[in-house]
């Protein structure tokens, strides 16, 4: 008996919330849907009492929106609120780079090449599940190394917001092309030990979601549209 542990257990709030935060920036839970504590908690095989902890803090992620005695409903994509996320998420990103570049280890860097290696094989088949993984891998060695944990907190409580968009961007082979691209200048500039370099470029990444937030509607529109018939075919997003 001295010998057991405890068993480390998955909160179900947490499953919860990665359940519907997955399925919003799928868009299988589409932007001005309701979504309902019963239904969802029938559907997940859970109680509701978890579920209504994934809606709350979704609610202050900025993917669920509530009016008390109304309705609960997944937010609308407001361009000036995905950009100002994503101007959050770049800042962080970029200091995380800075910090980050000056402590990394080979097997730093090794892991990155390995992670844009897995993010084209992704695009190519145009998988965006594997894609954001993959991409999500890369850009978490600098965060980790960075070993600040706000810069980590302010990344988990803004992406959300933002993966809506990313979903749309890699649905596309040229968008998910240049990303590629911009990886490979970002881990060249961390094997060489340039923290300047891969803040510049760090930074170029993350921008060009911001201008993503500024497309014409109708733009929009037609990336939604990719980013569906990609989902229709392959997985789900982490």
């Amino acid at each position: 008996m001295e010998t057991l542990r405890p068993v480390r257990r998955t909160l179900l709030r947490d499953t919860a919330y990665e359940a519907i935060r997955d399925a919003i920036v799928r868009g299988d839970i589409p932007p001005g849907a309701p979504v309902r504590d019963a239904e969802l908690a029938e559907r997940l095989g859970l109680s509701r009492a978890p579920v209504r902890d994934a809606l709350s803090r979704l609610s202050g992620e900025g993917l669920v929106e509530s009016k008390p005695q109304s309705y609960t409903r997944v937010t609308r994509l407001v361009p000036r609120d995905v950009r100002d996320a994503a101007a959050v998420v770049r800042a962080m990103q970029e200091l995380a780079a800075r910090t980050a570049v000056p402590r990394l280890t080979d097997a730093d860097v090794t892991a990155m090449r390995e992670a844009n290696e897995l993010f084209r094989d992704a695009t190519r088949r145009s998988d965006v599940a594997d894609a954001l993984r993959a991409d999500d891998r890369l850009h978490d060695v600098l965060v980790a190394a960075c070993g600040n944990r706000a810069v980590a907190a302010t990344v988990e409580r803004y992406t959300p917001l933002i993966r809506r968009l990313e979903w749309r961007q890699f649905g596309t082979a040229s968008a998910a092309h240049g990303s590629a691209e911009l990886h490979d200048r970002l881990i060249e500039a961390c094997a060489g030990r340039d923290a300047e370099a891969a803040s510049r470029v760090t930074a170029e990444i993350w921008r060009a979601l911001e201008e993503l937030a500024d497309e014409p509607p109708d733009e929009r529109l037609d990336a939604a549209a990719r980013g569906r018939s990609v989902e229709a075919a392959h997985g789900q997003p982490r």
